[in-house]
């Protein structure tokens, strides 16, 4: 980034261009930065993933200065930012979120969140992904500000420190006052169990059934070091992920058995 001029921002999410935890996050971003740019869906997109739009056209509506609706998924949105809508320099870093609920364990791999922050690293750009978890309490209220009171200071102290360009950030803040945060820690991804997640019938008003998927309460026990142990616990959870899924060690252990097999 050249010394002359202001930390570039894109800012996306999955919720939707109106959401309030798009709100959070320009607040956010305008604590690190004046030049901030937004382009983010016309309508949730949360479990998205990291899908394009290859068979619909991308409309867009410019709704400020510096801001966009997309019609398509964040993946589409970070793309068309970089490469159309944002002229100049390319930005230096892209926010995804703040999502309203945690990205964490299984989740990564469904959310439209991640991607956002996915996507901007594809592109070479350093991305961090941001949730609030909300309903840990048993209430529905959402604590966006706590997510206002710890991602500038952990955006900074992570820029500061740097990471490696294939690698993006994935931050998750719990349901918890703030003066009841014990602290953050680094995490890595952790494993739901999968049991809780069941499938909902129910009917509408003219008796046709519908469905609806949801993870049920239920007890926890996640591994000491994991994104669902540091949320469970009080505590900011921030966990490397990366575009490379090779399992290395597979890789290896069947690399010599398979190496020629066919020829």
């Amino acid at each position: 980034m050249s010394e002359n001029r202001s930390m570039r921002i894109l800012l996306t999410n999955d919720d939707g261009v109106y959401a309030p935890g798009l709100a959070c996050l320009e607040k956010i971003a305008r604590t690190l930065s004046d030049d901030v740019w937004i382009a983010a869906p016309e309508a949730e997109q949360s479990g998205a993933s990291h899908s394009l739009s290859l068979s619909d056209p991308m409309r867009v509506r410019q709704l400020g200065a510096q801001k966009f609706a997309v019609r398509g998924t964040p993946t589409d949105c970070v793309i068309l930012a970089v490469r159309h809508l944002i002229p100049g320099p390319a930005p230096d870093l892209v926010l995804s979120g703040v999502n309203r609920g945690h990205n964490i364990a299984d989740d990564v791999t469904y959310s439209g969140t991640i991607a956002g922050a996915m996507e901007g690293t594809a592109l070479g750009i350093r991305a961090i992904a941001l949730s609030q978890t909300y309903g840990f309490d048993g209430q529905n209220k959402i604590r966006w500000d706590v997510a206002e009171h710890f991602a500038p200071r952990l955006i900074r102290r992570v820029l500061e420190k740097g990471w490696p360009r294939d690698v993006f950030l994935n931050i998750n803040f719990p349901d918890h006052p703030i003066s009841q945060i014990k602290g953050t820690k680094m995490t890595s991804q952790g494993k739901r169990d999968q049991n809780l997640l069941c499938v909902k019938r129910r009917e509408d008003p003219r008796c046709e059934p519908y469905y609806w998927m949801m993870y049920e309460r239920g007890k926890n026990s996640p591994a000491a070091g994991t994104d669902l142990w540091a949320i469970e616990n009080g505590y900011n959870s921030v966990s490397p992920l990366h575009l490379d899924m090779t399992q290395y060690a597979v890789l290896e252990k069947l690399g010599d058995m398979l190496d020629g097999f066919g020829a």
